[in-house]
């Protein structure tokens, strides 16, 4: 019997908010990013078994780690400052 598994990464942009970059000094649009690990079964996602976010500067390109509470944060605050 032939299985064919493996695992697959996607990228998903959460929310996009402006402040100062710790890394370039600019204030620039930074990119809150969930990125999903899943374990695939013949091509087929099963199950993501790592989750994690990131902030990408657009000026730099930067990646900082970012907790689940700080990407809920970053929506929360986005949502409460709406115009």
């Amino acid at each position: 019997m032939l299985f064919i598994f493996g695992s697959s990464v996607s990228q998903t942009i959460v929310n996009v908010v402006t402040f100062v970059c710790g890394y370039c000094n600019t204030t620039a649009p930074q990119q809150v990013i969930r990125r999903r690990s899943r374990f695939t079964l013949f091509f087929v996602p099963l199950f993501s078994y790592s989750t994690t976010y990131l902030n990408q500067c657009t000026n730099c390109g930067t990646l900082t780690g970012l907790t689940a509470e700080q990407a809920q944060h970053s929506l929360d605050w986005a949502e409460a400052n709406r115009s």
